[in-house]
C-alpha cells in the first residue's frame, strides 16, 4: 500500500548543514589529493566559484559562478562597480558565506582590473583575488 500524499507532507522533517568535507585541490599542479575541510574548503569553494563562467557549464545550475563575458569592451567606471555586485551575488548563494566586504581596485593595464576582497564565512574570514579581463 502506498501512503497517501497528505500524510507525508505533514511528516517533520530535520534540516541538518552539510560537512564541507571535500578534496583538495591544488590549482597551481593540477593536482587532486587529500582532503579540505572548514576554512581551506570555503578558499576552494570561492576560487572555484570565480573561475566557473555562468550557464556555460551544463552541470552546474544557473545559481553556480560568475558572470564575466559580458565585461568584454565595457569602460572601467562600469566594470568596477559592476564587477563588485556579481562578485558579491556569485558568493552569497553559499549559506556559509556571511558577507563580502573591503573591495579594492587596481587596474593592472589597459582592460586587466585586479579586485581584492574580504569573503566572511561561518569557518572565519578569506582574504580573496579575481584578476578580470574586459
Amino acid at each position: 500500500m502506498i501512503p497517501s500524499t497528505a500524510a507525508f507532507l505533514e511528516q517533520d522533517f530535520e534540516f541538518s548543514e552539510q560537512p564541507t568535507h571535500t578534496y583538495k585541490m591544488n590549482a597551481e599542479n593540477n593536482l587532486i589529493r587529500g582532503y579540505a575541510d572548514n576554512l581551506e574548503a570555503m578558499k576552494q569553494a570561492i576560487y572555484k566559484v570565480l573561475n566557473t563562467e555562468r550557464y556555460q557549464y551544463i552541470m552546474y545550475s544557473g545559481n553556480y559562478g560568475i558572470e564575466l563575458f559580458d565585461l568584454y569592451g565595457e569602460p572601467v567606471s562600469y566594470v568596477c562597480p559592476e564587477l563588485e555586485r556579481r562578485i558579491t551575488e556569485a558568493l552569497t548563494w553559499d549559506e556559509r558565506i556571511q558577507s563580502i566586504d573591503n573591495f579594492e581596485f587596481k587596474i593592472l593595464k589597459r582592460g586587466v582590473v585586479q579586485v581584492n576582497f574580504t569573503v566572511h564565512t561561518i569557518f572565519g574570514d578569506v582574504q580573496s583575488e579575481k584578476v578580470v579581463n574586459f
